[in-house]
């Protein structure tokens, strides 16, 4: 993690869910998180294609150029990383896993900026995670962001990490040449245009009795 809003959402809702897969959704407390509270979300699942904004906070709102309650998460990525947020996102809702992605997007005439975004999943009705926690911040702070709608979100990095397993892995620029720490036997890089993503594969993906 890059920014500072996303380790203090992370660490508060590691916290919460002390041994479990994931906290559930009445046991995250606004006031906890109030330095932070206006660059956070929750998102409802809806469908496998469809991840609503029940809540947004008014950081969040201003950077994007309108209000994101009752609109879909989904809408305004380019064609092309629509079906690996959707993979990821099923898998996030399936596993238990956590997703930190970096994208880029950009104001009319102006240039792209990069940002990070934290997704955290949250049971919500009896044993589904059905509500998605996250938070979205800008890590360059131009002068017109804010006072200018965003254009298109374009993907640059992707993890997901299951954080009851210490494994461990780095993603960097997609241009970047230098090698990746992957201290886990059970992870894949995938590549999409120049772009790379590093999927760590979870336990609950294997097939009934294979050896771990």
């Amino acid at each position: 993690m890059r920014h500072e809003t996303s380790e203090k959402l992370y660490a508060y809702w590691n916290h919460v869910r002390g041994n479990r897969l994931a906290p559930k959704r009445p046991e995250i407390e606004p006031s906890k998180i109030a330095g932070i509270l206006s660059s956070t979300f929750i998102l409802e699942r809806l469908s496998a294609n469809s991840y609503q904004f029940r809540l947004a906070g008014t950081r969040m709102c201003e950077i994007v150029g309108k209000e994101l309650r009752g609109t879909d998460f989904l809408v305004g990525w380019v064609s092309e990383d629509r079906p690996l947020l959707i993979r990821n996102l099923s898998v996030l809702t399936d596993q238990a896993a956590t997703a930190l992605i970096h994208f880029q997007a950009n104001a009319r005439g102006e240039q792209a900026i990069e940002f990070e975004l934290l997704l955290l999943p949250l049971f919500h009705t009896q044993r589904r995670i059905d509500r998605i926690l996250g938070c979205c911040s800008p890590l360059d702070v131009p002068n017109w962001l804010g006072d200018k709608p965003l254009l298109t979100k374009r993907l640059t990095a992707n993890d997901l990490v299951w954080p009851n397993r210490e494994l461990q892995g780095s993603v960097r620029s997609p241009s970047a040449s230098s090698a990746m720490d992957l201290r886990d036997g059970n992870t894949r890089i995938v590549r999409s245009a120049q772009r790379k993503f590093i999927v760590f594969e979870g336990g609950l993906s294997r097939p009934a009795g294979e050896k771990v």
